[in-house]
């Protein structure tokens, strides 16, 4: 018997044989009450940023292209409270196992452009153990470019607080950059963090970015 990685409940399922040694979808892996708390990003979302519920560009998105950041930014999931939840034990309280509840949303991102992950800072990875992006991508093919300075963890500021806070990547030394790429990140917020990451990205040459999120 399966037991769901967020509540322990036993998840009774039938599989074909050729099935039981791919158990890493979604379905296999969390309970049916559990499914239903994730909420997909509706068809009615900004188209730039997927900020759900919005018919046309975002407030969000107007301010950013006043600023000369053009979004381009692709999600799945509204980032709701079953997610908050979610994201709470598996970065905070470093449930590492999470990662295989999402990791098959990642593998459908386009491969023409090499995936940029964003980077944790080394007293984050020193306290976690693990970079929570990196692990929703371990099968796919990344470049890790940035690096991540310590700094006060996005989670705890405020809105204001977030818009105004200073860069704190910068680019990884010794690394061929490719001219097109695809930033990941795990949430999408403000905008800030994939923002500055584009920025150090743009001094270094890329011409194309694009980014990905698993929520918004």
């Amino acid at each position: 018997m399966i037991k769901c990685l967020l509540c322990s409940r036993n998840i009774a399922q039938n599989f074909l044989f050729s099935e039981l040694f791919l158990l890493k979808s979604p379905q296999n892996l969390l309970c049916s009450k559990c499914q239903k708390n994730f909420e997909k990003i509706p068809e009615a979302h900004c188209p730039c940023c997927c900020k759900p519920n919005v018919h046309e560009i975002c407030t969000d998105c107007q301010n950013w292209e006043k600023r000369g950041y053009k979004i381009r930014h692709q999600a799945i999931f509204h980032y709701n409270q079953a997610m908050k939840d979610y994201f709470s034990q598996y970065k905070f309280v470093g449930d590492y196992r999470l990662y295989q509840i999402f990791e098959p949303y990642f593998k459908n991102i386009s491969q023409k452009s090499p995936l940029v992950p964003i980077p944790i800072s080394p007293k984050r990875l020193e306290e976690r153990g693990f970079n929570q992006v990196t692990a929703f991508l371990q099968q796919d093919n990344f470049i890790e470019l940035l690096e991540k300075e310590n700094s006060v963890k996005q989670s705890s500021l405020n809105r204001k607080e977030r818009l105004e806070s200073p860069n704190p990547f910068r680019l990884k030394k010794g690394l061929k950059v490719p001219t097109k790429v695809i930033l990941i990140d795990d949430i999408y917020t403000t905008g800030t963090t994939l923002y500055h990451a584009s920025q150090i990205l743009k001094e270094a040459g890329v011409h194309e970015i694009r980014s990905f999120s698993l929520c918004r």
